[in-house]
């Protein structure tokens, strides 16, 4: 493909108006919408938004590179925009942002949209085009430099080529891999970077790309061996196991971008932690600088992830079995039968996938075994010091230490075979093969198994009989005041930590008493947001933008399925005026499902699952009286938009 085909002229802005970051990105998503290229402008601002959270895409240097790859994008395209002015765009740099390139890539792209999409974003390493498209004033300008750039990039590289063979071998090797979390841009502009300032070092290198057509320039075991360091520039995992016992520099993409002479000088002289497959924190890793409670939290969302699907899925055919036992011939029928069964199933293998997921994330996968087996022990009892047989518990169970001993499971094991990795890396290399076939599961399991019989099970089972308890006796005051919090607590982030703290309670509680109470307050909680939007823009149109608009019209249906999600572009734009309209009215509606003894035994469905509510009526008046309150608040205090 042409790179004047993705360059496409009626989508360029060549003189964007915007001067936020947030109004810059709907202004370049719009142009696209109007250009054809994309049929639906919330999805792909939404992945364009995402991709924003993960790292700022302003790579500096008055560059940045908005980009997504979702079922929005109808054709591969590329949009130019400049800005006179400059926009604070959270660039890396702190600079303002003069030039933008909004890549968007089809979710099915083929081979040819995405080589020519890699090969638009390494030309913007080079300076004097960045110089020359600031001048540009006329979009065929814009296409007729790029086809130029391009033409001589595709002639050094013949020519370079053609020399290849008469080129010195005491020149230093090293080899490299680039990979960012979508694959379409920083992959490639890290990989010609670093070429670029290998060649001008005098320095041989192979860059391999990890992005999305795959792997690309595969670094053969040869290479590696000769190379005398290794450059990781990379936001996602690459396979490190290949790279043991070699120099080794793991660094974020936009290092390698940015930082190329320094990570190249590194390698080349081998002034870099040696890898070791068993333990990667000798490895250096720029990326950990992130806190302690967000790695938890990291690991956490792993196990919560894998687990919603055990949860919703069970969840919903219980719900419906306790449907066909009430009106479709009882408790002995085989359509009760079969849904509790198989949704009971489902809820059984829930905590040991939580646990096991979550040691995953923090052992990789030798803790996913002991993770699977600790989360299993924590749903059953165990007794005090010295505890029965495992056949003997499961008859006589008293109480297990349920959800929190699941997650406790989790890091345990994780951590445990980290702890196990640090242990056996002193072992003789002969005795390589042995560590996960043999060392890592024996040593592992019998850890776990320790802990989890005689410290975790015994105080998480008497913590869980407490709080089952409590739940179990709670008086109508005190269910009304959880209701509150728990509701608003969905409301805060939206998704977010607080979100899912919520929601994570709400499920403990009723995996360990099937009681639903709970599950009503936090599903009406997260409601509230997608419907309270939808209500400020339908009945205060002139206080919102074009965008906003159509959103509003969407989080009617989001609202109805218990996504919450769908209001947080609202958030994001004006978070004072959203969040607090918000967390009031789902505050309100959590509190009024459990003045109304509202219980849902369904852990996922919105309005869906209204039929299987022990007060159906009463959930859905919670819902619209909280979104209401939350939708006029919002539209009578948000300020009418400036044209």
């Amino acid at each position: 493909m042409n790179i004047r085909d993705l360059l496409i002229k009626d989508a360029m802005i060549m003189d964007l108006k915007a001067s936020t970051k947030e109004a810059a990105i709907n202004e370049m998503v719009h142009q696209y919408h109007l250009a054809g290229v994309i049929d639906d402008e919330e999805l792909y601002k939404k992945d364009i938004l995402a991709r924003e959270a993960e790292s700022t895409t302003g790579i500096g240097d008055g560059i940045a590179m908005p980009h997504a790859r979702d079922k929005a994008v109808k054709k591969a395209a590329v949009l130019f925009a400049k800005s006179k002015q400059g926009v604070d765009y959270n660039s890396l740099d702190g600079q303002p942002v003069n030039l933008f390139f909004m890549i968007a890539a089809p979710a099915g792209a083929n081979n040819t949209h995405l080589q020519a999409l890699a090969a638009l974003s390494s030309l913007l390493i080079d300076p004097k085009l960045v110089a020359a498209l600031k001048q540009a004033q006329t979009p065929e300008e814009v296409q007729q430099l790029f086809a130029d750039a391009q033409a001589q990039k595709e002639a050094k590289e013949n020519q370079k080529s053609t020399t290849a063979q008469a080129s010195s071998t005491t020149r230093p090797f090293i080899v490299a891999v680039t990979a960012c979390p979508t694959g379409i841009a920083h992959t490639y502009m890290a990989e010609e970077s670093l070429k670029k300032t290998a060649e001008a070092m005098n320095v041989d290198i192979k860059v391999e790309t990890n992005g999305s057509e795959g792997v690309k320039h595969q670094l053969t075991a040869d290479e590696i061996k000769k190379a005398s360091g290794v450059i990781i520039a990379a936001d996602k995992k690459v396979e490190m196991a290949r790279f043991n016992g070699k120099p080794l520099l793991n660094r974020p993409v936009i290092d390698g971008i940015k930082k190329a002479d320094e990570l190249i000088e590194k390698a080349v002289k081998g002034n870099a932690p040696v890898y070791h497959q068993d333990v990667t924190a000798e490895a250096e890793e720029e990326t950990s600088n992130n806190s302690v409670w967000s790695e938890i939290y990291k690991d956490l969302m792993n196990g919560i992830s894998h687990m919603l699907p055990f949860v919703v899925g069970g969840g919903i055919l219980m719900a419906l079995s306790f449907m066909v036992e009430q009106y479709m011939g009882g408790s002995k029928s085989i359509g009760f039968i079969f849904l509790n069964n198989a949704g009971n199933l489902a809820f059984a293998f829930m905590i040991p996938v939580l646990a096991g997921y979550i040691a995953e994330s923090i052992g990789d996968r030798p803790a996913l075994m002991p993770g699977f087996v600790g989360g299993f022990m924590a749903t059953v009892y165990s007794g005090s010091f010295g505890g029965a047989y495992v056949a003997n518990v499961m008859t006589n169970a008293k109480s297990s230490a349920g959800f929190l001993g699941g997650i406790a499971a989790g890091f345990i094991a994780g951590y445990l075979t980290l702890f196990l990795k640090k242990i056996f890396a002193k072992l003789p290399k002969s005795l390589e093969g042995m560590k996960p076939m043999l060392l890592y599961p024996i040593f592992g399991l019998v850890l776990v198994a320790l802990i989890m019989f005689f410290i975790v099970n015994p105080i998480f089972s008497v913590i869980n009989s407490g709080v089952t308890a409590f739940l179990n006796h709670m008086g109508t005051g005190n269910a009304i005041v959880l209701g509150i919090v728990l509701g608003g607590m969905m409301s805060i982030d939206m998704g977010g930590p607080f979100n899912k703290a919520a929601y994570v309670f709400a499920v403990a509680a009723f995996t360990s008493t099937k009681n639903g109470d709970l599950m009503a307050a936090v599903m009406a909680g997260g409601m509230v947001p997608p419907f309270a939007t939808a209500i400020a823009t339908a009945f205060w149109p002139k206080k919102f933008t074009d965008d906003e608009r159509k959103a509003g019209i969407t989080n009617w249906v989001l609202g109805f399925s218990f996504i919450t999600e769908g209001a947080i572009p609202f958030a994001t734009a004006d978070p004072l005026r959203v969040l607090t309209s918000c967390i009031l009215g789902s505050a309100i509606a959590g509190g009024l499902t459990q003045w109304w003894h509202v219980s849902v035994p369904a852990p996922h469905g919105g309005f869906w699952v209204t039929p299987l509510a022990s007060n159906p009526f009463g959930y859905i008046i919670a819902i619209v009286i909280g979104s209401i309150i939350a939708g006029v608040i919002l539209g009578k205090w948000k300020p009418v938009k400036n044209k």
